[in-house]
């Protein structure tokens, strides 16, 4: 077994597929943003169907459960290569890091307003698709809708706090993954990421707008305006946790490394 790469070379790697997201063409980059939309239904349909069935046996267990089967549409993501919103959060600002002289906003921009808009583009309509009665087991439409109203009801603090620990926990995991080479450790990691993010549950942008919407569709008491709040609370918290926390701080790390070695 070979020696760990060091925070500089994760670095490094991190910006060289920072730099290939942001050269994609519009074809690549819409289609791998729909493709991770609809993707991480298959999260959703997971948690709702296990929790379903697990709960009314055996209570609270029930969520651990949903948490752990929610877990696969994060593997399913990192091993097909499609990217959610804030996974776009490292990689690419590692590049911008790198060049010296351009901070790529423009592309930077480009690559998250795209990837935002088609992740809920790809997502909505297989939400939809699956609210059709008869789609689901009963029991885990309840589950998807009784979440969804609590994810609607939270005050925008506990909210704010929830995203902020989404968007740092997914920064960190394309950091990690930037740091193993086989495609058991991807698989692990992306893992262990969509549990933690399924039992707290810690927000990602995308993921609870998604399960917001399947309540929605659903018949669960939840209006657009909430829908709305909770888009644009979730957002913010996202990108302070996911850019401020986790991107900063290794961004800050690497030119430490750099003077100290300069």
């Amino acid at each position: 077994m070979g020696a760990a790469p060091s925070p500089s070379e994760i670095f490094d790697r991190a910006a060289a597929e920072g730099q290939r997201r942001l050269d994609q063409s519009t074809l690549e980059l819409a289609s791998t943003s729909v493709i991770a939309g609809f993707t991480i239904v298959f999260g959703h349909i997971a948690l709702g169907i296990v929790e379903g069935l697990v709960e009314p046996e055996f209570g609270e267990v029930g969520k651990i459960a949903g948490a752990l089967a929610f877990g696969f549409g994060l593997v399913f993501l990192v091993v097909g290569r499609a990217e959610l919103f804030n996974e776009n959060f490292f990689d690419p600002v590692a590049a911008a890091v790198e060049q010296s002289g351009s901070w790529l906003v423009s592309p930077i921009l480009r690559l998250w307003a795209v990837t935002f808009a088609l992740n809920l583009v790809g997502g909505l309509p297989f939400v939809l698709l699956l609210s059709v009665e008869g789609a689901l087991p009963p029991s885990a439409a309840t589950v998807l809708s009784e979440t969804a109203v609590e994810l609607v009801h939270r005050t925008a603090v506990g909210e704010f706090a929830k995203a902020f620990t989404g968007g740092a926990l997914v920064a960190l995991l394309s950091y990690l993954l930037q740091g193993v080479d086989s495609v058991g450790s991807r698989i692990v990691l992306a893992y262990i990421v969509g549990v933690l993010l399924a039992l707290g549950p810690f927000d990602h942008v995308i993921v609870t707008v998604l399960h917001v919407v399947f309540g929605l569709f659903l018949g669960a008491e939840v209006g657009l305006a909430a829908l709305a709040e909770t888009t644009a609370v979730t957002t913010a918290g996202n990108l302070v946790g996911g850019l401020g926390l986790v991107t900063l701080t290794h961004v800050a790390q690497w030119k430490g490394a750099n003077e100290t070695n300069g």
